[in-house]
């Protein structure tokens, strides 16, 4: 039995309590007290209910299993924690360099901070450029010449 309890005592106590719960039954109680900084699935305590005879017999591979999930758990729970930090960190760095990346972009001149082929914010059109009428005239004709002298359009 402590053969099994040795790679459970690694970094922590346990304490194991026995009771008699009838004339023919005991109760045995291995609980696992770790540091201040333990997860609390780490101290799950194992109980196990027999005769003494089923305990002789049986407590060794119950507490076998029992201490292999537990250095699961354990192992489990520090690549979980270790993945949290090196994702948390990551995201620190990328945060920070989108962040200098925003002050560098904001410190600019406005000269180079818009593209020379850029588009300008009104365009000019043609006929107004170049002098010629387009195909709608920006200068409507007058009212004359579109009446006839009884007041109706032809």
């Amino acid at each position: 039995m402590f053969v099994e309890l040795m790679p459970l005592l690694a970094g922590r106590t346990v304490l194991i309590t026995v009771a008699k719960v009838d004339d023919k039954t005991l109760r045995v109680n291995v609980i696992p007290h770790g540091k201040a900084d333990d997860n609390p699935a780490l101290s799950t305590p194992l109980t196990y209910t027999g005769s003494p005879e089923e305990l002789d017999a049986e407590l060794g591979k119950h507490l076998a299993g029992y201490v292999q999930t537990h250095q699961q758990t354990a192992s489990t729970l520090a690549e979980a924690k270790a993945t949290m930090e090196a994702a948390a960190k990551a995201a620190q760095e990328e945060a920070k360099r989108k962040a200098e990346e925003h002050k560098k972009a904001t410190h600019k001149p406005s000269a180079t901070a818009m593209p020379a082929s850029s588009t300008p914010a009104e365009p000019v059109p043609a006929s107004a450029s170049t002098g010629t009428l387009g195909l709608f005239p920006t200068t409507t004709p007058e009212p004359e010449a579109t009446q006839s002298k009884g007041g109706l359009a032809l």
